[in-house]
């Protein structure tokens, strides 16, 4: 398929611009009074959207660290896989776990991947979801067990977004295969698009984004090397996805989840790429009118 929104020197025009900066050096030399009267309400830096960190990001790292990363990495939104919370955890080790995080100022928007394979694990899923307070199950559920997810999706009321994993995946190569299984079922069951597995079978993610917005309840954020099944994990900006078009295309959809990084590179040392990643969106979306 012919991919229109890839494009591997997009970077360059927002990491060589140094216009927002003078300008932002420049006013804080003015007078108090003089600045008040010529500056503006603070923009939002994320413009509307919910920018947050998948907390694979940082996997080899305990819970309170991975807190303090999303902290140092400036947002506040985070999705826990369960490295950071064990699924055979208890619940009141559910609810210390949501406290930290709450404690820490940050929102708990969901967690995953989960992987349901049986239909006697859905319903300890929910639970555990239920009482960490997330209030999105990310996963990839069997196809077998598509109908016990959506029951408990009613019962429980939590949002379902089912993940695609790309050209490995039997499941879910592209959302636009979960799209097929969930449009026709209760309205919480949905989407996470990884926008790097999307890319790395051809797809042009902007395409596929219009066509499942209706049901597209979380996003991964991240870059890659190729647009082919060879395509491998590098810093926002520095591959071939077209992250300008992408974050656009959420900006003007009003995207109201969680807009997730995951960043799989230097799993020992992954705060650098974090920044990096998070910098360069920021970028795009302080040049985004």
């Amino acid at each position: 398929m012919l991919m229109t929104n890839i494009r591997p020197f997009n970077r360059r025009r927002f990491l060589q611009s140094g216009v927002l900066v003078s300008t932002a050096l420049a006013a804080t030399a003015l007078p108090g009074k003089l600045l008040g009267a010529v500056t503006k309400p603070a923009r939002d830096p994320y413009d509307g959207l919910k920018l947050g960190l998948a907390s694979y990001s940082v996997r080899k790292f305990p819970l309170a660290q991975a807190i303090a990363m999303t902290q140092q990495a400036g947002v506040r939104n985070i999705c826990l896989k369960d490295m950071h919370l064990p699924m055979k955890g208890t619940t009141a080790e559910r609810l210390a776990a949501r406290q930290q995080i709450e404690a820490a100022g940050l929102a708990l928007l969901g967690g995953g991947v989960i992987y349901i394979n049986k239909n006697e694990e859905v319903r300890g899923v929910f639970e555990y979801a239920r009482d960490a307070g997330m209030p999105t199950i990310v996963c990839s559920p069997d196809p077998a067990v598509l109908d016990a997810v959506e029951q408990a999706a009613k019962e429980f009321d939590l949002r379902v977004a089912i993940h695609n994993h790309g050209p490995t995946d039997k499941r879910y190569p592209s959302p636009l295969d979960v799209l097929r299984l969930v449009k026709d079922r209760d309205s919480r069951m949905g989407i996470c698009m990884d926008v790097g597995h999307t890319v790395r079978i051809g797809e042009d993610p902007v395409a596929v984004m219009q066509q499942c917005a209706g049901r597209l309840y979380d996003y991964h954020i991240k870059d890659v090397t190729a647009a082919t099944p060879k395509g491998g994990p590098v810093e926002v900006g520095k591959g071939v996805i077209d992250i300008v078009a992408v974050l656009r295309a959420l900006v003007a959809m009003k995207f109201a989840y969680h807009v997730a990084l995951e960043y799989e590179a230097n799993g020992d040392a992954p705060m650098p790429g974090i920044m990096e990643s998070f910098a360069y969106m920021r970028g795009v979306l302080a040049a985004t009118k």
